[in-house]
């Protein structure tokens, strides 16, 4: 910490200690895992400034929403969640509500909290985690509202983080995005590429598996990137060799894969390893060429079912899951039947669908709609449909065969744990709270549309 922090923290803390009771801060995060990620730092350096953590806003001195800015429906629900913090600020007009990620950085967000919410005192862009003290200390000081914003270097390797989980950790690898694709808002708002330092990245992974962590999650909005801008050669395979070197019993998965950037070597990399999963999420987004080039996707069909292709030769029970956008605004009935062809093709293991939603501030915002609402509900519900349909299919490969799966949850009244494969599949079986947390071998014995079920060896 610089002289400069240790002396914010210190005026904090001076100002803390003039309440009467403990002070308390909430943090709430929405959106994707980078969001949620940065949400524990949040807490981690709310804590280290002497606030305790409360998931109640109502108990709380400090309330921050930590909210993505992807899709306008979200960001119309964080609005509403704000409003409702009225009442409690009129209770304790000591408290301090805050905004902070990819949401504060838009023009329009910030004047409507201007105009609305006056209560709303501290705004933090994406990337600007480290300035929470320093805005909390001149709030504190009788600043009516305040502001960082734009700051776009990497976060401060030191910063505290407090772990949702004992078991699952995230870990980002890179900030930003440099590819524009026209439906999305990332690259305005959370900046261009930034790589962390691979032996920064290397020393969290490995003191994580030391503390017991089973899961490690890679982030980035496209990991396939990572490298770029470093003083040294380096690229994604490269980072996930040196990780899975180190010794441990844990699975490691990263999120999100550019197709433009995804290559025989990550695949090799993947089925070579000790801890990566067999599984690559690949948004593929639709299934139309032209459209893609609207999107301003960078590859096409055929380059991506190479990729398809390659790892299903090197691994038949090789999974993938992918992003569609349905409705994009020029999607024609012809481009939907791509998407159908698409899913049948790849057999994906799962999907996460979007209804196409207009972001002021892009361009694919200012291009006419060609197919109306209730057709492009239409193509939805049918896609989901016929995806339930393949998966369960697919999924019946596993059958009678050993696999290693992650126990996430346990269900009291059923008395099922619920966990991921290594590759990437849900997976529900008998166990008691007990095999919450560990790396557990199953033989599969039935298959859902949505998950395998297992019983334990």
């Amino acid at each position: 910490m610089t002289d400069h922090g240790a002396q914010t923290a210190a005026g904090i803390r001076s100002v803390l200690e003039t309440f009467s009771h403990t002070p308390k801060a909430h943090v709430q995060s929405f959106g994707c895992q980078l969001n949620f990620c940065d949400g524990e730092k949040y807490k981690g350096i709310l804590q280290d400034l002497g606030y305790e953590l409360t998931d109640t806003p109502e108990e709380a001195d400090v309330i921050l929403f930590n909210a993505c800015a992807v899709r306008a429906h979200a960001e119309s629900r964080v609005i509403g969640r704000l409003g409702a913090l009225k009442p409690i600020y009129e209770k304790n007009p000591r408290l301090v509500v805050g905004l902070c990620g990819c949401m504060a950085e838009e023009d329009e967000v910030r004047a409507l909290l201007r105009k609305s919410y006056p209560f709303v005192k501290l705004i933090l862009g994406a990337g600007a985690m480290e300035k929470l003290p320093e805005s909390l200390l001149k709030v504190y000081q009788g600043e009516k509202r305040h502001e960082t914003l734009k700051f776009a270097g990497l976060p401060d390797e030191s910063l505290p983080t407090v772990r949702e989980s004992g078991f699952q950790a995230s870990v980002p690898v890179m900030y930003g995005c440099n590819n524009f694709c026209t439906y999305c808002i990332v690259p305005y708002v959370r900046g261009r590429e930034r790589s962390r330092r691979p032996e920064a990245i290397e020393q969290e992974v490995r003191s994580l598996i030391g503390q017991g962590y089973k899961e490690i999650l890679l982030l980035g909005q496209n990991v396939n990137s990572y490298g770029r801008g470093l003083d040294e050669e380096i690229n994604f395979p490269a980072l996930l060799r040196r990780l899975d070197a180190i010794e441990g019993d844990y699975f490691i998965r990263f999120m999100s894969s550019h197709p433009k950037d995804a290559t025989p070597e990550l695949i090799d990399t993947m089925l070579q390893s000790k801890h990566i999963e067999h599984h690559l999420h690949l948004p593929v987004q639709c299934g139309s060429d032209r459209v893609l080039r609207e999107m301003n996707r960078h590859y096409t069909l055929e380059k991506y079912l190479e990729t398809v292709d390659y790892a299903r030769s090197q691994s038949p029970d090789f999974g993938f899951s992918s992003d569609l956008i349905v409705g994009f605004p020029t999607e024609t009935d012809a481009d939907f039947e791509g998407t159908m062809q698409i899913i049948e093709r790849v057999k994906y293991d799962n999907l996460y669908t979007f209804i196409y939603s207009p972001r002021s501030g892009t361009k694919a915002a200012e291009m006419p709609f060609v197919s109306t609402q209730a057709q492009i509900a239409a193509r939805m519900e049918r896609l989901l449909k016929r995806q339930r349909e393949i998966s369960e299919a697919f999924n019946g490969r596993f059958l009678g065969k050993q696999v290693r799966f992650l126990a996430e949850k346990h269900d009291p009244e059923t008395g099922l744990m619920l966990g991921k494969t290594r590759e990437g599949l849900v997976l529900e079986a008998k166990g008691t709270p007990e095999h919450i947390g560990r790396l557990l071998d199953v033989r599969v014995i039935g298959v859902k549309n949505w998950a395998l079920t297992g019983e334990m060896l």
